[in-house]
């Protein structure tokens, strides 16, 4: 199986002077997912928790909601001369009785690792196809102080063992309201580490995630924000900014939006009920 990091030959140049080296990198390669054995959509992802990535995938695009939708998820053979596996290929087997819906998000589409949706159509088919809508007044209970939730990206940071040895890694976090780091993903793609937290959560029985708050070491795509809505977590927060579609889907969601979270400082762009000062 493709390893987290990889080894490359590099020039370094320091002051002026320079040395030949080693240097650590994060490794990508594509990763394809198949539903039922059909091509569904390729992306290039960091190797690791394939199957979380998968089944993830499939939960913010409506297929999935619970583990017992699945029935099987595999590695396929991989096309190598020799005939070795490259374990860049994972099948996911519907559960019996488990119908192929309609994917009105499917990208079926080569994906980059910053790749994500637009449009109206998109936000109506996020709003409509999502199975664990967000809490809202007297049920919702999720509060966060505010000066906690600006502690989230250093703890974040803390916890991320391979962008220690690389710099070249995003990562999702999933944090209780009390601030305890409940799952990290680290991933050259942003959507991917979500992926990778949502179906480990699908895996382990724990949707919807009503009661967390996802922390992303990066901007608030539209994507992002729509994989937050359709895992049931009612606050996403980012370092970096949200795009406008992202805190569209928010007010109509009911998703708390946090972005440019450093420290004390954050703007907070949907749902502020759930923070307290």
């Amino acid at each position: 199986m493709g390893r987290v990091t990889e080894r490359r030959r590099v020039i370094r140049v320091r002051n002026g002077a320079t040395a030949i080296r080693p240097d650590t990198l994060v490794a990508e390669e594509p990763l394809e997912i198949r539903l039922n054995g059909k091509p569904l959509a390729i992306t290039m992802r960091t190797p690791g928790d394939d199957f979380a990535l998968a089944v993830g995938f499939l939960v913010s695009e409506g297929v999935l909601g619970s583990a017992a939708d699945v029935r099987a998820v595999t590695y396929c053979e991989g096309a190598t001369e020799d005939g070795s596996n490259t374990y860049n290929v994972v099948n996911v087997q519907l559960a019996p009785g488990v119908a192929v819906p309609d994917i009105t998000l499917e990208r079926n589409v080569y994906t980059t690792s910053s790749c994500g949706l637009c449009g109206k159509a998109s936000l109506d088919a996020v709003r409509t196809a999502t199975r664990f809508p967000l809490r809202r007044g007297a049920d919702d209970t999720v509060r966060i102080p505010v000066e906690l939730l600006g502690e989230l990206p250093d703890r974040l940071r803390a916890a991320q063992k391979v962008f220690d040895r690389t710099g070249g890694l995003h990562a999702a976090g999933l944090f209780s309201p009390q601030g305890e780091l409940l799952d990290l993903r680290e991933d050259v793609g942003r959507h991917n580490a979500v992926d990778k937290i949502v179906g480990r959560a699908l895996q382990a029985g724990l949707l919807p995630l009503a009661g967390a708050v996802l922390l992303v070491s990066s901007r608030a795509s539209f994507e992002l924000a729509q994989k937050a809505v359709m895992a049931g977590i009612p606050v996403l927060a980012a370092v970096s900014a949200p795009s406008s579609l992202a805190v569209d889907l928010a007010l109509e969601s009911g998703l708390t939006l946090v972005g440019f979270l450093r420290g004390p400082d954050m703007n907070i762009y949907a749902g502020e009920e759930r923070i307290t000062w």
